[in-house]
C-alpha cells in the first residue's frame, strides 16, 4: 500500500490550512497513495498566541471540515489529522478525524495531553478516555495516536493487540533539546515492540520540528521528511509484515496485560 505524509507550517488563517490539506489530498491521490497522514492541529494557530487555537476552534459540522469533506468525494485517499473542537467554558476537544469519500470514518479525542517541558495541554484541552476503534484502509488495520500519546508504550501496545498493523500519529512535536532524537527513537520503538509499520506526521515552522516519518516493523526508517513543507511518500508491505511477525512473535509471546503489569496465567 502506497501512502503520505504531509507536513506545513499552520497558519492562523483556517481557509488558508484547508486550501493546503486539499492540495495535498489531490496531489497524494493523483500519485497513488491510499493513506494521507497530516500533522495534529491543523485548523488554525498562532505562535504568537496561544489561545488562539481555543477562539477558532471548530465543530465537526463546521465549514473546515465540510470543505474537505467535499473535496473528499472524488478522490480515494483517505486522510487523518487533528483539530481542535470546542468543547464549552473556553475549553476544546483535540479530536483527531479519519475521512474518505465525503464521509467521517473515526474520530478519536486525544487521551493523553501534553503537561510536559512547561507546557499544560490540559489548560485548554479536555481529554479523551475512550481508545479508539481501528480502521480499515485497504489491506492494512489501522490504529490511530496522537502526538503525546506516542510517550506512552501501553497505547500503541492495546492497539496491536486490537490488530493494528500500522499506527498512523498526527504531531506537532515542540522543538527543545534533543526532541528530534526523542521523536525518532520513540517511533522507531513503538514500531519494533509491536511489530507493526508507523507513520507519524509532524507539523513544521517556526515551534515544531517537522521531520515527517515512517518506520518498518523491524524500526528501520524508510521514508523521512526534513524541516520544510513537504509530501513524502512511502511503500507498505504486507507480506513483510507478516513474515517480520512470524520472525519475532512478541505480541503472541507477551504474558502482560496491557491494562495493567499483571503476569497472565498460562492460557490467558
Amino acid at each position: 500500500m502506497n501512502i503520505a505524509l504531509g507536513q506545513w507550517s499552520v497558519s492562523r488563517e483556517w481557509q488558508e490550512n484547508a486550501n493546503t490539506i486539499i492540495q495535498l489530498m489531490q496531489d497524494a491521490d493523483r500519485q497513488g497513495a491510499r493513506l494521507l497522514v497530516l500533522p495534529e492541529a491543523v485548523l488554525a494557530r498562532d505562535n504568537q498566541d496561544s489561545q488562539w487555537v481555543i477562539e477558532a476552534a471548530q465543530a465537526l459540522d463546521g465549514p473546515f471540515i465540510q470543505q474537505l469533506l467535499a473535496a473528499s468525494q472524488t478522490l480515494g485517499v483517505t486522510t487523518l489529522f487533528t483539530l481542535h473542537v470546542p468543547a464549552g467554558e473556553n475549553k476544546a476537544r483535540n479530536v483527531l478525524v479519519a475521512l474518505r469519500g465525503g464521509e467521517i470514518l473515526l474520530t478519536y479525542d486525544k487521551i493523553h495531553l501534553y503537561d510536559a517541558f512547561t507546557v499544560r495541554e490540559s489548560d485548554k484541552v479536555i481529554a479523551g478516555h475512550t481508545l479508539p476503534p481501528l480502521l480499515q484502509v485497504d489491506e492494512f488495520k489501522v490504529g490511530v495516536m496522537t502526538c503525546y500519546d506516542l510517550r506512552f508504550p501501553e497505547m500503541a501496545r492495546a492497539l496491536a493487540l486490537q490488530g493494528a498493523e500500522l499506527l498512523v500519529l498526527p504531531a506537532a512535536w515542540l522543538k527543545g533539546a534533543n526532541k528530534e532524537l526523542h521523536w525518532e527513537l520513540l517511533t522507531r520503538a513503538r514500531a519494533l515492540e509491536n511489530t507493526c509499520y508507523l507513520a507519524a506526521s509532524g507539523e513544521c515552522g517556526v515551534k515544531n520540528i517537522g521531520h515527517s516519518l515512517v518506520v518498518d516493523p523491524l524500526g528501520l526508517v524508510i521514508a523521512q521528511a526534513g524541516e520544510r513543507p513537504q509530501l513524502i511518500f512511502a511503500q507498505l508491505d504486507k507480506a513483510h509484515l507478516t513474515a517480520v511477525r512470524e520472525q519475532l512473535p512478541v505480541l503472541q509471546n507477551c504474558r502482560l496485560s496491557s491494562a495493567s503489569p499483571q503476569v497472565l496465567s498460562p492460557g490467558d
